[in-house]
């Protein structure tokens, strides 16, 4: 049975930046799954990349923080924690942040709250692991507006990274196409009105066969980050242009 994914953008989702360590090992990335799962002794639920070097981390350490993001969260730590690997840089560096007695670091920019965790379990999926933590500390944060996953896509107009539960490949639109028998004119659209006339011979809609859909391209051209997939459509870049999600410059921006 074929769906469209597309459409599980309405699940609700929150922003956060869950960090981890591992001896002297540290690391954290966004993610956008986390549940609440017990009130007695909370017990809260998170989903992680199984390829992520931070589930890796949270799984070996046992302690995790799920720091919650706000609506003000400069596209700095978005970029870092969100579109580069633990593997390939230190995240951390430029972002301000607190290190507990036990390792266990912690964002302190631009946050509502952060709570940290002691691992209690966790189940293995195909591509991700479900951890679930015991809640044993709350860290207050600076700010109070908490971003949720809409807020990301429609005003900040980010993107979900390919290791996201929710990334869902982005394809061009499909149309259907409906041929006239007579003159060989083709309209275009899902459905051809009961009504129509063929503009070229003039005979009814009875004389239109529905034809394999095709795709479509959109005429506007994208010009796509190479640093966090940012997608800006227009005819030009405009001057100055810097990437509203990581922040970078225009010479980042390919066209594609």
């Amino acid at each position: 049975m074929s769906m469209d994914l597309s459409l599980l953008h309405y699940v609700t989702y929150g922003m956060y930046v869950v960090t981890a360590r591992d001896g002297g090992q540290q690391g954290g990335c966004i993610i956008n799954t986390c549940m609440q799962i017990t009130s007695e002794n909370p017990i809260f639920a998170i989903s992680m990349n199984k390829n992520n070097k931070t589930h890796d981390l949270i799984l070996n350490g046992k302690v995790f923080a799920l720091s919650i993001l706000s609506e003000q969260t400069s596209p700095s730590v978005i970029s870092s924690f969100g579109f580069f690997s633990s593997r390939e840089r230190n995240k951390f560096e430029g972002i301000r942040y607190s290190v507990r007695e036990n390792g266990l670091p912690i964002l302190e920019e631009d946050t509502c709250i952060s709570l940290v965790f002691d691992v209690i379990d966790h189940v293995e999926m195909e591509t991700h692991s479900v951890i679930f933590g015991r809640l044993n500390d709350i860290v207050m944060g600076t700010q109070t507006d908490p971003m949720s996953y809409d807020y990301y896509h429609k005003v900040v107009k980010g993107k979900a990274p390919k290791n996201a539960p929710t990334y869902v490949a982005e394809t061009a639109a499909v149309t259907s196409r409906y041929t006239c028998d007579v003159c060989g004119y083709v309209y275009e659209g899902e459905e051809l009105p009961a009504d129509f006339v063929c503009p070229v011979c003039g005979v009814d809609s009875s004389h239109f066969e529905k034809q394999t859909p095709v795709i479509v391209r959109q005429q506007t051209k994208r010009y796509v980050c190479d640093v966090c997939g940012y997608v800006y459509e227009g005819d030009s870049l405009p001057e100055g242009y810097t990437c509203p999600v990581c922040g970078v410059d225009s010479t980042h921006f390919q066209a594609e």
